[in-house]
């Protein structure tokens, strides 16, 4: 198998893990990541979302403002720019972020499981460089960079 279907598939399993255990909780992988990367400051804008997790630009919209209205946050036009939105954790979203925590953990430590102890590291520090050599994610983004720094066959 390709290394791209194997990281699809991992990614997929490693979803899908996550995925059921924060079901219970009533949120899904993707809105656990955005209140995550929302909760890395105070003045986090949807831009800055987009770009920490990798999540397009209208799917990151459609999510705030669907935690916004399950009352997990709350988002307002920054002063310098009326067409942007910055977001902020309320207290139930913080209180989630608690209470989903050690799901996470618990679902990391599962993957982790599989891999043996002594390629752990390696494997955390390879997945860092493709995201680091890769993203922030857009698909015009990656496709130029990834032509221009891939060796020549």
């Amino acid at each position: 198998m390709s290394v791209n279907h194997m990281l699809h598939r991992a990614g997929q399993c490693a979803d899908d893990l996550l995925s059921t255990e924060l079901s219970e909780a009533g949120l899904t992988s993707r809105q656990h990541v955005v209140l995550k990367s929302v909760a890395t400051g105070t003045e986090v804008s949807q831009t800055d979302v987009v770009v920490a997790t990798g999540i397009d630009r209208s799917t990151v919209a459609d999510m705030v403002r669907r935690l916004v209205e399950r009352g997990y946050l709350e988002r307002q036009r920054t002063k310098h720019d009326a067409r942007m939105y910055v977001v902020r954790l309320t207290t139930k979203g913080r209180k989630a972020l608690r209470e989903v925590d050690p799901i996470r953990e618990r679902c990391e430590a599962q993957l982790l499981d599989a891999i043996p102890k002594k390629d752990r590291d390696g494997f955390l520090r390879g997945l860092q460089g493709i995201v680091e050599t890769l993203g922030p994610i857009s698909s015009a983004q990656v496709s130029t960079r990834a032509r221009s720094e891939l060796p020549a066959t």
